[in-house]
């Protein structure tokens, strides 16, 4: 079923509109398979390290338009694949309909841009530039989850050091991110202590123990950390979230407290979003009024599985809307 399909909505009409009803949704249903497929087609994979087949590619859609007004940098979350992000957003569709180019990329096991990820990132975002002949700064970074935590602080080191980056971001969005890496340890630590839910166990001890490999712990590597993380809400004055004082900021969540407490046995303390609003008020009171907490829409996967960390919870519509401001600017 396409995520988007609201059956509570559907399961309120009365019995005498059931056959309404029902061609609507198979209208609906027929309507999104047609322009999924019309995108999917329209997919162009680039490879740009061919040693790399996990993260050393990325996905383009090409507007139909003569030119191209911005371009839509989209990274999926820890471990995912490029080829998820259509399926579980329709921002590439509403994108391509409005002249945007969309890039759809992964940076593998990662939940941090350390060196590794920005030599990546570097590496694609100039073939963007060169293959499609788009400026510098037309360009809006985001991603979900850890997508959303590594385009934060790319961002963040783009604008601190200029010159050293190919892109000049105009906007950079997360959705349901994990913004403070020294803080997502200790979440780690507890839900693995908890003990409660299957699936939040199995990804704190498998991301921690890729994160301890590669660069220790918090606890024994604080200076790195503190480094790697895009914002760190014990920071005593201006952290990493200073560089994105002059940029627009929006961070995207599906604050269902009600959800976490029965489905994963999980306070407001343990959720992505209270460290979101701190950083955004942070942010706030450094005067950028550009920065946005978005309370996103009610999240489903694309199985119809309802969930608050999912793609959809981004107003695909409104967001394009957003950056076709941005882009004027």
């Amino acid at each position: 079923m396409p995520r988007f399909i609201n059956t509570l909505t559907l399961g309120v009409i009365s019995n005498n509109q059931s056959i309404g009803v029902k061609y609507l949704f198979f209208l609906c249903v027929h309507i999104v398979l047609i322009w999924n497929t019309v995108i999917a087609q329209r997919y162009e994979k680039i490879v740009v390290n061919a040693k790399d087949t996990t993260s050393g590619y990325y996905l383009a859609v090409k507007p139909p338009t003569s030119t191209i007004s911005g371009v839509l940098v989209l990274l999926d979350g820890f471990g995912g694949a490029p080829e998820s992000i259509p399926i579980e957003s329709m921002l590439p569709n509403i994108a391509y309909a409005n002249g945007i180019l969309t890039v759809a990329a992964t940076m593998g096991q990662k939940v941090y841009a350390d060196s590794a990820v920005i030599g990546k990132l570097n590496l694609l975002l100039r073939d963007v530039i060169k293959r499609y002949n788009v400026s510098p700064d037309k360009f809006v970074i985001g991603g979900f989850s850890a997508g959303g935590t590594i385009s934060l602080r790319y961002v963040e080191l783009c604008k601190e050091s200029p010159s050293k980056y190919p892109v000049y971001p105009r906007a950079v969005f997360t959705v349901d991110s994990p913004v403070d890496l020294i803080d997502l340890w200790g979440l780690f630590e507890k839900q693995i202590e908890k003990n409660y839910s299957d699936v939040a166990v199995g990804e704190a001890k498998f991301v921690s123990a890729v994160m301890e490999r590669e660069h220790g712990t918090p606890t024994s590597n604080l200076q790195t950390y503190k480094w790697l993380t895009p914002f760190n809400h014990l920071e005593k004055g201006d952290g990493n979230e200073k560089y994105l004082k002059e940029i627009p900021v929006r961070v995207y969540h599906d604050v269902d407290i009600v959800w976490r407490l029965q489905n994963r046995r999980q306070s407001g303390y343990e959720a992505n979003y209270l460290n979101s609003s701190e950083m955004i008020l942070r942010l706030l009171l450094l005067k950028n009024n550009d920065a946005e907490f978005v309370k996103g829409r009610t999240g489903y996967r694309s199985n119809g599985m309802r969930h608050p960390h999912s793609w959809n919870i981004v107003d695909e519509i409104e967001f394009i809307q957003w950056m076709k401001k941005i882009m004027v600017k």
